[in-house]
């Protein structure tokens, strides 16, 4: 199960000597890019930055952020320094086959295949995902045995590295649904009022449930008809029937579609058609989820109330949930609710603070702030804003594509960064404003500089392949962000249209003259009364991609073998292998390019994954 990892365990206290080394071990981390790191430990808060936190927001802040730099992340973990002490343990290494003494003697006297990581950056300045491919490693594993478990945040983890970008023309409920049932999660975006956004997070995170909390109710004095208008309007029927028409009523009886199929007056009361309590199957309070759920498959109810010893009504439990449970293994959930992980994002006006507590209503996981340019006060302040008024949700900073941009919102308390800037299909930022970095450098240098203080990164833009996610995953990021490779799905937002015979949907970049229009100008920073509006983006189209039921299984088996090829079981075991030079690049000259692609062969049928 994936979920928001609880606080961590008092760690014992250390001797004085120990904290030294350790207080200077961090000292040491940040010098190098001007980030000025607290070093009181145990774990501390946040570094205080002029103008970003106030005295009395400081403690707040520090119960929020569970870990404070790599150095106090569990040893288990893949972005802990101790980590490394497991070598031996590391499928790559325990695998490697062994040579005969003489043949290994030649191979060492021998000029090593490619570049590592570190030599490839040193080789091509302005590195992007098209200059270099990964030369293959041994294979001892199947591609089902690849692990691509990752995290987003410093405490949301995840089962697939998929993300989807908040767009108005890519990501809503639907989306984040299909997104999270995959084992990624989707970002919902904020071109739209506050309660329509919140009604998409709400959306997605009722979806799927364990215990239903708060489950539709109503009283003795409903009728059929009222039932009827309940189904129209939310899909289901089988509605609990309390004494006072609320949760933690006395459960009367349950009323299903069975119950109304044939009756024909809207005005019967539901007390002469429901079945009473002294014929339901239920489940006690205190029951776990497997007991209840045991009880359900037992009794093959779609429906099993949840009571105390009073019979008063304090949850329910659907089979739908439990069959989506089953077809969806990889769901990305939340421990104590089962429900999905959802992610929202916001801006950084005053206004986006009504925003981000209508969401928190919604129990939103993960918060992203939506900034072309995140390096801004404005951000910084949002960040800490939101770390102190709701500590339990998760916040991605960004865009960044330098390892100073990083620290500033590494400093002010954000649990995971977002990389990219221009390098978006539909982005002209780089064009129109000559600012931005080619993503490939972006990743590499963002990510190994977070990666000291434990904050994951998401690759953010230019994915045009599966093979560009294997690449930003290759240079440090934990996720991919995909905007224009789920435009165009079944569940992306849009109308279809036909032109030259093929399907295609609407899809933008939120910096279009379209989209600023609509709302999204404050993401540049602009105020929404400015009459003159800087594009940064275009409107266009996308071809049917199909629905992502189907797609993201695709580009998850395109990730797992490409591993297999590299010889990395995990995306642990990917970035370790960069760290130690297991792992083995090579550049493509224009001419390399070519030959990589389709190429001599006429009436070439498009394939489904290139966007």
């Amino acid at each position: 199960e994936l979920h928001t990892a609880p606080p961590p365990r008092p760690q014992p206290a250390r001797s004085p000597p120990e904290n030294r080394a350790k207080a200077h071990a961090m000292e040491e981390a940040g010098k190098a890019n001007g980030l000025k790191v607290n070093t009181a430990l145990p774990v501390a808060g946040p570094p205080s930055v002029h103008g970003y936190l106030s005295p009395d927001k400081t403690a707040l802040l520090a119960k929020a952020r569970r870990f404070s730099l790599s150095a106090d992340l569990p040893e288990d973990d893949p972005l802990s320094p101790a980590f490394l002490s497991s070598r031996a343990e590391i499928g790559y290494i325990h695998n490697k086959p062994k040579l005969p003494a003489e043949i290994q003697k030649v191979l060492d006297q021998h000029e090593a295949d490619g570049f590592t990581l570190e030599q490839l950056v040193a080789e091509q300045p302005g590195l992007t995902y098209d200059d270099f491919l990964m030369l293959p490693g041994h294979i001892y594993f199947s591609p089902q045995d690849v692990n691509t478990h990752t995290r987003i945040t410093r405490n949301i983890r995840l089962r697939c590295p998929f993300v989807s970008s908040p767009m108005d023309t890519v990501s809503e409920s639907a989306v984040a649904i299909a997104m999270a049932l995959m084992g990624g999660i989707g970002i919902v975006h904020y071109n739209n009022a506050i309660e329509e956004q919140a009604a998409m997070v709400r959306a997605v995170k009722r979806f799927k449930n364990g215990f239903i909390t708060t489950p539709c109710t109503m009283g003795p004095d409903a009728t059929v008809g009222d039932i009827r208008a309940i189904k129209a309007e939310k899909g289901f029927s089988g509605i609990p029937i309390t004494d006072t028409g609320k949760i933690g009523g006395t459960l009367l009886g349950m009323v299903c579609t069975r119950d109304i199929d044939f009756t024909g007056d809207d005005h019967l009361s539901v007390g002469d058609v429901m079945t009473p309590s002294s014929k339901l199957i239920t489940a006690k309070e205190g029951c776990s989820l497997t007991e209840a759920n045991e009880i359900m498959k037992s009794s093959k109810k779609g429906k099993l109330p949840i009571v105390n010893a009073e019979n008063h009504l304090v949850a329910l439990i659907s089979r739908t949930d439990l069959l989506k449970h089953r077809d969806y293994p990889l769901s990305s959930v939340d421990k104590r609710s089962k429900q999905l992980l959802c992610g929202a994002a916001v801006g950084t006006r005053e206004s986006d603070r009504d925003r981000v507590a209508a969401l928190a209503a919604e129990h939103v996981d993960v918060i992203v702030i939506d900034s072309a340019q995140g390096d801004s006060t404005f951000q910084a302040e949002m960040i800490v804003w939101i770390k102190s008024n709701f500590p339990t949700i998760e916040v991605v900073g960004g865009n960044v594509v330098t390892s100073r941009q990083a620290a500033h919102l590494i400093t002010a308390g954000c649990d995971g960064l977002r990389v990219g800037m221009g390098v978006g299909s539909i982005c002209t930022t780089q064009e129109v404003m000559a600012c931005g970095r080619p993503q490939a450098m972006s990743v590499f240098q963002v990510a190994r500089f977070a990666r000291q203080f434990g904050i994951p990164c998401i690759a953010d833009g230019g994915i045009r392949t599966p093979g560009h996610i294997v690449k930003a995953l290759s240079l440090g990021a934990s996720c991919v962000m995909m905007g224009s490779m789920l435009a165009g799905s079944h569940e992306s937002p849009g109308e279809w249209f036909y032109r030259d015979g093929q399907r295609m949907k609407k899809y933008r970049g939120m910096g279009s003259k379209e989209a600023m229009d609509k709302g999204s100008s404050t993401r540049y920073l602009m105020n929404s009364k400015e009459t003159i509006r800087v594009e940064q983006g275009v409107s266009g189209a996308v071809v049917d991609k199909g629905s992502l039921y189907q797609f993201l299984p695709h580009l998850h088996m395109c990730l797992r073998q490409a591993l297999q090829d590299i010889g990395m079981k995990s995306l642990e075991e990917l970035h370790l292998g960069n760290k130690d030079g297991s792992v083995r690049f090579e550049k493509r000259t224009t001419a390399a390019q070519a030959e990589g692609r389709v190429h001599t062969v006429q009436h070439v049928q498009g394939s489904t994954y290139r966007s």
